[in-house]
């Protein structure tokens, strides 16, 4: 499995080359920024047409992760769908895809700001969860410690073979540690952007995903 083990609040956790990130110690599987239903979402509000394959392959790829991981708790950390219309609109298989991983699993959905409020889906659903001495939230918040969230899709750039590269990224400090976007239609913000740069101390670093992840300081 492609993989980078990393220490954070004096746990060890490892950060898959999806985007994923796993806890064997509580058998926890954690994603963040699914964006399910993107394509519907775009197209119904007038935006550019995408091919409407997006749910598909976002969930393709989040049960390759639980066949590796086996893991029996999965956190959603919210935006799992672009916006309650857009579950509303979710196809029926893919509704079933989500049940049968949910078989079998504690699953928590965390309210994002895409997605609030009830749905109509089984599992939990939280505004945050505390799992050990971790918190986990959609929006990282100003003071929070051992906390893990998502909702800025985090990439950062590498020079590498004077070319440049842009991932999805992990990005982790001493207090925070912010998940890169899941989804398959997600963009991205820059580490350097000075919303990160402000909630992430000097000392973070940025774990790019991809086939080979790679820690590496945090480029500002």
């Amino acid at each position: 499995m492609n993989e980078v083990s990393f220490s954070f609040a004096d746990r060890t956790l490892f950060a898959l080359g999806s985007g994923a990130l796993w806890w064997p110690d509580q058998s926890l599987l954690c994603v963040s920024d699914l964006h399910l239903g993107k394509s519907e979402r775009m197209a119904r509000r007038g935006g550019p047409a995408l091919p409407p394959y997006d749910s598909q392959d976002t969930l393709n790829r989040l049960a390759s992760d639980l066949d590796r991981t086996n893991a029996e708790m999965v956190i959603c950390l919210g935006d799992s769908f672009d916006d309650l219309d857009a579950l509303s609109a979710l196809g029926t298989n893919e509704k079933l895809r989500i049940t049968a991983l949910q078989a079998g699993r504690r699953w928590i959905w965390i309210e994002g700001n895409h997605d609030p409020g009830p749905i109509d889906l089984g599992g939990a659903h939280l505004s945050e969860s505390v799992i050990d001495t971790l918190t986990f939230r959609h929006i990282a918040q100003a003071g929070g410690q051992a906390e893990i969230s998502g909702h800025y899709h985090p990439k950062a750039r590498i020079r590498t073979r004077g070319r440049s590269i842009t991932r999805p990224s992990f990005l982790v400090d001493d207090a925070r540690l912010i998940l890169p976007a899941y989804g398959t239609y997600t963009g991205g913000l820059q580490s350097s952007d000075q919303v990160l740069n402000t909630l992430m101390s000097d000392n973070a670093l940025a774990i790019l995903t991809g086939p080979n992840p790679q820690i590496i300081p945090m480029p500002r």
